[in-house]
């Protein structure tokens, strides 16, 4: 009879253990989602620390119960997080994260979603090429899946093609999004027709891509639910500018400047200002707006630098947040140790009770299952080591494609640079050269030391210099290397080959040096043959691969 009593003692204690156990597992997933949707809610209201906070604290909860959902949208709205504080970098590495945390473990339902977040960063860093590859592959898992959400990613596609001038391919893809649209997203239906219309005036049909724009307009309602009434407008200012009626192209412009707030849109407007005006002729309303584009580079810079300077606030509040939460958990930690302590010493009690009631034969088949249970650790054990390994190696990939991307992007910093120096001198001169063939001008001496002025815009081999430095620094070595491999190339020839490494088209450095297109293509056969290339190995792939 004691003995029954005792057994039933224990049987107790160890249900009433588990029915703690799982109602607290069920309060505390309800309280992970919790979370997440106030991190959510501090996001919208642009209160990312208190965010980020509520996220780490929603990722703890979900790593160490294994809530691979609540683990994959805490990773997620962070990434979220890092997005709208521009950080591109911080952005990338959470979306890969939850991107492998859906393939491993969620399926292609998240992992399109993280597809399709991924390009929107490519696309917010101009890395338009890697933006397509990454919508490319959300369209075909939503495709291959026959999610509804198809002619979003179909949307997504057209606006890149656009983008990467293949309006012909932009038409295709939105032909292809229609059915899906009309069914699942009507709202959607003026965005798509934006793309068509922006196709059409890259094809050269610019009253048909205008009157589309002026009847999307009218829809106010989608046009506000999609945010694009400023690209429709610019649409029509754009056809107007092809069929060299200046008059209503700068008005639109104009007219779309005053009405906008943001920074980065005004710059487009200027560049496309500048544009008209140079077209038009007026060169001083042309050099006016140019000048607007190098303020607002400048306020764009210095926004870029403060929100710079927030996100690492953000990220040492949140080493802080972090600093709390392992004191917390330690204080817990001890709490929980004494409690499992007294827990253990009543089931050790109880436990050698019952032991000492029990015959040699239950000892021996304990110990063999003890023995099972450890050989079976050990081969689990070993099984954690090998995916260690595994998510290690990915992760090293992951590191080196995200440092390439880096050099990339750097490398276009440096080309748009020497692009926009190139117009800029070109403009110059043009000016200085066409008021010099007016020989009764010469005599004017205020207009003699303006275009005195103007020669001195004119930027010297200095800008060469300059160029090298930075050029250096993001590709470090390849010039010493180039000079090692060819010592008899020129200086002329190593800056042809730097813009040739940067992967500028012939058109662009033609632009940059000054030359015909045919002269910088002949330029690179000359190239090729003095460093004594194969002929079956193209100029590029050759420095490429120093």
């Amino acid at each position: 009879m004691q003995k029954r009593n005792q057994h039933n003692t224990l049987l107790y204690s160890f249900l009433l253990v588990v029915m703690l156990c799982f109602s607290a597992r069920a309060q505390t997933a309800t309280y992970c989602d919790s979370l997440i949707k106030k991190a959510k809610e501090a996001t919208h209201a642009k209160d990312y620390v208190k965010s980020l906070e509520l996220l780490a604290t929603a990722r703890d909860l979900a790593e160490k119960n294994r809530w691979n959902k609540q683990l994959f949208w805490s990773i997620n709205y962070a990434g979220i997080n890092y997005i709208y504080m521009m950080d591109y970098g911080e952005a990338l590495n959470y979306c890969l994260e939850a991107y492998n945390l859906s393939v491993k473990e969620l399926g292609p339902e998240f992992e399109m979603i993280m597809l399709n977040n991924i390009a929107i960063i490519y696309t917010a860093d101009k890395n338009y090429k890697k933006a397509k590859e990454y919508y490319q592959k959300a369209y075909d898992t939503a495709k291959e899946e026959k999610f509804k959400s198809l002619g979003i990613y179909l949307i997504n596609l057209g606006n890149m093609e656009n983008i990467l001038n293949n309006p012909k391919q932009a038409k295709l893809y939105m032909q292809e999004a229609m059915p899906n649209l009309k069914k699942h997203w009507p709202r959607s239906i003026v965005a798509a027709e934006m793309i068509v219309a922006e196709a059409d005036l890259l094809l050269g049909n610019t009253a048909l891509a205008r009157q589309s724009a002026t009847e999307l307009l009218k829809q106010k309602a989608d046009v506000a639910y999609n945010d694009i009434a400023i690209p429709l407008s610019e649409i029509i200012a754009k056809s107007y500018l092809k069929e060299g009626d200046f008059a209503n192209a700068s008005a639109t412009v104009n007219e779309l400047l005053n009405a906008s707030s943001n920074l980065e849109t005004k710059r487009r407007l200027y560049e496309l200002l500048a544009d008209i005006y140079s077209k038009s002729g007026a060169i001083t309303d042309a050099l006016r707006f140019k000048d607007s584009i190098i303020v607002a580079d400048t306020q764009l810079h210095e926004i870029k630098n403060g929100r710079l300077f927030e996100n690492n606030r953000v990220k040492f509040e949140m080493q802080n947040y972090k600093n709390q939460m392992a004191a917390e958990e330690e204080l817990i930690a001890l709490e929980r140790k004494i409690v499992y302590s007294l827990l253990a010493v009543i089931i050790a009690a109880v436990t050698v009770t019952i032991l000492i009631l029990r015959q040699k034969k239950l000892i021996a088949e304990r110990n063999q299952r003890i023995t099972s249970l450890e050989l079976e650790k050990e081969k689990r054990d070993n099984l954690i080591l090998e995916k260690q390994y595994r998510e290690n190696e990915t992760t090293s990939q992951l590191e080196q494609e995200r440092l390439k991307n880096e050099i990339e992007a750097r490398n276009r910093k440096l080309s748009a640079r020497a692009l926009y120096l190139s117009d800029r001198n070109q403009l110059i001169e043009d000016i200085v050269t066409s008021l010099a063939k007016k020989p009764k001008l010469s005599k004017d001496l205020t207009l003699s030391s303006q275009i005195k002025t103007l020669k001195e815009h004119l930027r010297t081999d200095g800008e060469w210099d300059n160029f090298i430095t930075h050029f250096e620094e993001v590709n470090h070595g390849f010039l010493m290397r180039l000079k090692n491999l060819h010592p008899t190339l020129t200086q002329n020839d190593t800056r042809f080959l730097a813009y040739i490494y940067m992967n500028l088209s012939v058109k662009e450095i033609a632009s940059i040096l000054n030359i015909t297109i045919e002269a910088c293509r002949k330029r690179k056969d000359r190239m090729a043959a003095k460093m004594e290339l194969p002929e079956n190995l193209a100029l590029y792939d050759y420095i490429s691969s120093i």
